[in-house]
């Protein structure tokens, strides 16, 4: 995927860069309040991020939905061009195939800083699913284990009732996935993402932070 951004944005914007690559399940369960609230979200995220100047630079959102195929609904792009797409609920849950295409995202995107001498803060996946993954997800789970092993990647996974934990706990190992309290607190997941990445895009490069616990909208299960 490597060569797909223009080099020209580099040269107006030399602001170090950190992206978050949603991957987000848009399946057929999805479809009424639920996709509505996430499309809500979605848009929330987005102007809670720009009215951040140094963020607004700084913080690259990407949205690849998984929902029947997988699509990259959204490609990195600082927040000043990052338009939230709308997203339809339909299909199956392809959830390990939208990993690896989150995983490839990142990697052309590493490159391209790394083309254009412009520093990165640790690139993030944040996974939203509702549901149970129809596809091959275990390799794709290694597979992103190792890369977060590696540092390559922080890993977030977020599940409603009804979306298998035991399967987000092989997806996000280090960070215990968190359990949406109900599809109405959509808003307050991104609120907390785009605090989250605001206060990253704030830090220097290699900087230890420590999150905010998502108390407010989500339950961590011990």
């Amino acid at each position: 995927m490597s060569g797909i951004f223009e080099g020209d944005e580099f040269a107006d914007n030399p602001e170090p860069r950190a992206l978050c690559v949603l991957v987000l399940d848009s399946s057929g369960s999805m479809q009424g309040a639920p996709i509505a609230e996430l499309n809500a979200g979605l848009r929330r995220f987005r102007d809670d991020l720009a009215a951040n100047p140094l963020a607004a630079k700084r913080v690259e959102p990407a949205v690849v939905t998984f929902g029947g195929g997988v699509r990259v609904a959204q490609m990195p792009t600082v927040v000043e061009n990052f338009t939230p797409p709308a997203l339809q609920a339909s299909g199956n849950t392809p959830m390990g195939q939208a990993i690896q295409t989150a995983l490839a995202l990142i990697k052309a995107r590493k490159e391209e800083y790394r083309a254009n001498g412009v520093s990165y803060y640790r690139p993030w996946l944040f996974l939203f699913s509702d549901g149970e993954p129809n596809d091959e997800w275990q390799a794709a789970a290694e597979q992103l284990a190792q890369e977060e092993a590696a540092k390559g990647v922080i890993v977030f996974a977020v599940g409603v009732d009804g979306a298998n934990f035991d399967v987000l706990r092989q997806v996000a190992r280090k960070n215990a996935p968190v359990r949406l309290k109900d599809v109405g607190h959509f808003a307050e997941m991104f609120r907390w993402l785009s605090n989250s990445l605001q206060q990253v895009s704030s830090s220097r490069v290699g900087d230890q932070l420590r999150l905010e616990p998502p108390k407010d909208w989500g339950v961590i299960d011990t």
